[in-house]
């Protein structure tokens, strides 16, 4: 088992960019994170580090103590909570304000930016490691860059973004028929790969997107 990461590991791992992963600290400490295999130093100038798949794991796991009992309902971010976190739909409160859409724009091209960093061709127009772990987050990102309204907690009207028992899929429910193929226009145009399904129970139809690889 490997060692945990020091104090002043914890802290840098824990003051990442949420969505871009980018570190800060002194060239020692940054080296001895690449050395453990959570972080990596981009080989383009300006050389800032990042943290890796791994540093990400470690990250979450530093932030979200364990909880014995998983919640039947997954909370919703708080405003002073100091992490961006991507609307899902179902939230208790949703914030409209022109702060919040300037957050949710330099979170996504933020994340572009990861996708340019990553890939050895620098494209951006598929998604990156960060986005195959993090699905419902991610998918929920793009709707909410675009535009689309997430729903509120009677979840009558806007997107819906949930996790799937099938591996890198995520569904999305939306009101109504129009709006749920402008989310899979949407989607689609982010490097997502959507089909339309109806759900057996309640007959609702519902997308299954999942990221596009080639």
């Amino acid at each position: 088992m490997s060692r945990p990461p020091t104090v002043a590991q914890r802290r840098m791992i824990e003051g990442a960019d949420p969505v871009t992963g980018r570190l800060t600290g002194t060239p020692a400490q940054l080296a001895a994170l690449v050395g453990r295999g959570l972080a990596f130093r981009h080989p383009r100038p300006p050389h800032d580090h990042f943290l890796t798949p791994a540093g990400h794991r470690t990250r979450e796991s530093l932030a979200r103590p364990p909880d014995p009992v998983a919640p039947a309902r997954q909370p919703a971010p708080t405003a002073d909570s100091g992490v961006f976190s991507a609307r899902i739909g179902g939230e208790e409160t949703a914030d409209a304000s022109p702060r919040r859409a300037r957050e949710v724009h330099s979170a996504w091209q933020g994340l572009l930016e990861l996708r340019r960093m990553t890939r050895r061709d620098g494209a951006t127009d598929r998604p990156c490691d960060w986005e195959r772990a993090h699905l419902v987050q991610a998918a929920a990102l793009a709707l909410e860059a675009a535009g689309h309204r997430p729903a509120g907690p009677d979840a009558t009207d806007g997107y819906r973004v949930r996790a799937t028992p099938q591996p890198e899929a995520v569904a999305v429910h939306a009101s109504d028929a129009a709006a749920l193929r402008a989310c899979a226009v949407t989607l689609e145009a982010a490097g997502w790969q959507t089909g339309e399904h109806t759900d057996p129970r309640t007959r609702a139809r519902y997308l299954l997107a999942s990221p596009r690889r080639a």
